[in-house]
């Protein structure tokens, strides 16, 4: 079930390269690639999501509200991570001349089925 949904929002993203479903912890659920691409797309998830631990909490303590969505942008790819709930999260990553805002719209669609999916 998360394969064709994180499937579906990259092959539906122009310039999609993958998408993981992953938690806080750093534990895959699930994960897609397209089958051209050799990026290590879970090493570099798991890196940020020690990142997004630390932001999540300033955003806390300065009472900024619940992150709702990071992109990074580096001078190859673009990075989309998206957050689901307390535990979950789900990274896209696209190539760096992609559809950015068809990614971010398909996290947030999709991002429903995944959250369902979950419970």
């Amino acid at each position: 079930m998360f394969n064709e949904i994180l499937q579906r929002i990259v092959e539906e993203t122009g310039g999609g390269i993958g998408a993981v479903l992953m938690g806080y912890d750093g534990i895959s659920i699930d994960q897609y690639f397209a089958p051209e691409e050799e990026l290590d797309l879970q090493m570099v998830v798991v890196e940020y999501s020690n990142v997004l631990k630390e932001i999540r909490k300033t955003a806390e303590i300065l009472s900024l509200g619940d992150m709702e969505e990071i992109s990074i942008r580096t001078d190859r790819f673009i990075i989309v991570i998206r957050m689901l709930n307390d535990e979950y999260f789900v990274a896209l990553v696209i190539n760096r001349d992609g559809n950015f805002g068809k990614g971010r719209y398909l996290m947030t669609r999709e991002g429903f089925n995944l959250i369902e999916a979950l419970n």
